[in-house]
């Protein structure tokens, strides 16, 4: 049987002469791991506060309080794009991470829009 000679020397082109290649590869390697890291921050800080207020919203739901559906919607969309989020830094899936950025722009827009009604109807309340 033949085998397969293994370790004859140094293999073709690693001589060094392209060393000055490899830094600026590398270099844009590590920015796109810089900002992964950054990323992942941002996804795990996101998901925290989106637990804290489904906590909120179940304690809501144990003392027989019917939740609002816009706020309801806004969390089931942020929970979905913070998976899809994370999914898309992981295997650096661009799709993943557009749905992830669309997601979380529209949940927190239905926040906003929820906060603003209640406020609205809280003052509609003082008047009369």
């Amino acid at each position: 049987m033949n085998q397969r000679a293994g370790g004859r020397g140094r293999p073709s082109r690693t001589d060094g002469s392209d060393f000055s290649y490899r830094m600026v590869v590398d270099s844009r390697y590590t920015k796109v791991a810089k900002a992964k890291f950054r990323l992942a921050k941002l996804i795990f800080a996101q998901a925290v506060t989106q637990l804290m207020i489904e906590a909120n919203v179940f304690i809501s739901l144990a003392k027989k309080e019917s939740p609002d559906r816009v706020f309801v919607s806004s969390l089931a969309i942020a929970l979905v794009s913070v998976l899809a989020g994370e999914l898309g830094r992981k295997r650096s899936r661009s799709n993943f991470l557009k749905f992830y950025v669309f997601g979380s722009s529209m949940a927190i827009l239905l926040s906003v829009a929820y906060l603003a009604m209640s406020n609205f109807s809280l003052e509609l309340l003082e008047r009369y």
